[in-house]
């Protein structure tokens, strides 16, 4: 089932990825030598009547046994690699992939603790790499993607779409009590918000805040003009 058939209500697909071509190629390495192997038992295959030529014919069949199995592992994994489908929505991080083997996994942004990203020099060049997701329920929450294009823009959706999944809207004033005065109200403000520990704490959270934003720019998870803005916001209210 495509990604695009399993939204739900108000749910949309702010990133997608797919699996890269040099996935197929990590998957067939077993098959290749299968195939390298049938043709060096087709080569080293004795030919001739009597024994030899017995033993030749299991060989033969042998060489062509290794060879259809190679050949069809390399077609499953290619069929694989066109079919996988991975995004980030405003709400999970959806995964559809394998044929006969299909995986099919569903990540709540919510619940999502941390994006591990492998990769390698290759991957650098080619724009491939590797994501692992770790979620509150721990080891058994773990999802893999392997070999999928454009990695760290994939982490930098979930991170962005976590982060704004965590801010709500500002909470309501409170309401004046029934027949206080105009006059009463600014006043009662004014002492129950100036220097109270609840504004210390504020603070401490906002420069809290600050930090970790400039984590995830540091790692690449968000840009460096939504760390201004979003700086530029923490500071105008601190």
């Amino acid at each position: 089932m495509a990604i695009a058939d399993s939204l739900i209500a108000g749910e949309t697909i702010v990133f997608e990825s797919k699996k890269h071509w040099m996935a197929p190629v990590r998957a067939s390495l077993t098959a290749v030598l299968l195939i390298l192997g049938a043709w060096l038992i087709r080569w080293l295959s004795p030919s001739g009547e009597g024994l030899f030529g017995t033993i030749g014919g299991i060989l033969d069949l042998i060489a062509l046994g290794l060879f259809l199995t190679g050949l069809g592992w390399v077609i499953y994994n290619i069929v694989a690699w066109r079919t996988a489908e991975f995004a980030v929505t405003n709400m999970r991080v959806l995964r559809e992939e394998g044929l006969a083997k299909h995986r099919s996994s569903t990540t709540l942004l919510s619940s999502l603790s941390d994006v591990k990203t492998s990769v390698g020099m290759l991957g650098r060049q080619l724009g491939y790499g590797d994501l692992t997701l770790l979620t509150t329920s721990g080891s058994s929450g773990e999802d893999r993607f392997l070999s999928i294009t454009h990695p760290m823009e994939f982490r930098g959706a979930m991170m962005e779409q976590k982060i704004h999944g965590q801010g709500g809207p500002a909470a309501p004033e409170s309401a004046a009590p029934a027949g206080a005065s105009q006059a009463t109200v600014p006043a009662a403000a004014s002492v129950t918000t100036a220097g109270t520990p609840a504004q210390v704490r504020n603070t401490n959270d906002d420069a809290e805040t600050l930090k970790r934003l400039a984590d995830l720019r540091d790692s690449g998870a968000i840009t460096a003009e939504d760390y201004e803005a979003k700086k530029t916001e923490i500071l105008a209210r601190m």
